[in-house]
């Protein structure tokens, strides 16, 4: 289901966005009407409007598209809230933008198993915004899914970790939670997790020859809140370290905001 500023969006309406792939998104898992997270979420979609539009959004005019989407949905579902521009042309990018609202959903998604990655030197283009350019990390995820892993890990050229290819990493060092400190995309479900989990968090580099001496690892997105990672590279570790335990129940119990 798509709709685009609350009606039908056809194929002539997604046109620009297929084609130029210029805009930006917002991922969310929605419950009976309600998200987690919510707020970073509508703040995502208006800060990001600015940088890649210069263009004011309206966060109420969001949740309206979005409850209209939602209207005749039961159950959990996978809200995709992209902006864009139906009448972009990429010939003249300093004429006013026009953001558009589209909504797409699908049904929520299942725990997957814990993640085994591979690390891969690559920086995403303009890593703070949440944007609709994927092809760069769904190449790099394409070829760690070919050398037989679930998904790719973003480096730096010296080895210093970033972020998966849609997901937020974080490690356990000892008992303290560490988020690797670089340039990669401020996640939704990482910031719920500084917020609400009660123990010691850091944020510090992280390097490739320093994973030997975490005690475990995880990815964090809103469509499955905590994931294990179970190695990266020939570093494994193990699924089941009680701080993993508390950072999902940690997120779980984290309020829910109305649409």
């Amino acid at each position: 289901m798509a709709e685009l500023d609350g009606a039908p969006a056809g194929p002539e309406q997604l046109r620009r966005l297929a084609l130029s792939n210029y805009g930006h998104f917002t991922t969310m898992t929605v419950a009976d009407g309600r998200v987690r997270g919510l707020s970073l979420h509508l703040e995502r979609l208006v800060r990001d409007c600015r940088t890649v539009f210069d263009a004011a959004l309206d966060p109420d005019r969001v949740r309206h598209h979005l409850r209209h989407a939602l209207r005749e949905r039961t159950g959990p579902v996978t809200a995709r809230v992209t902006i864009f521009d139906p009448d972009l042309d990429i010939g003249h990018l300093t004429t006013p933008a026009r953001p558009a609202v589209l909504v797409t959903l699908r049904p929520a998604g299942a725990d997957g198993p814990p993640l085994l990655v591979r690390a891969e030197p690559y920086r995403r283009d303009v890593p703070a915004v949440k944007h609709a350019g994927l092809f760069g990390p769904l190449l790099r995820r394409r070829a760690a899914q070919a050398a037989g892993y679930h998904d790719a890990i973003f480096t730096t050229d010296d080895g210093t970790v970033l972020e998966g290819a849609t997901w937020n990493a974080g490690f356990v060092d000892g008992e303290r939670v560490l988020w690797p400190d670089g340039e990669c995309l401020p996640g939704v479900t990482a910031e719920i997790l500084r917020r609400a989990y009660p123990g010691p968090i850091a944020r510090a580099p992280v390097r490739l020859p320093d994973l030997p001496r975490m005690a475990a690892a995880f990815a964090t997105n809103a469509v499955y809140g905590v994931r294990p990672i179970a190695g990266i590279d020939d570093v494994r570790w193990p699924a089941d370290h009680p701080v993993l335990a508390a950072l999902r129940a940690a997120y779980r119990n984290h309020p829910a905001e109305p649409i």
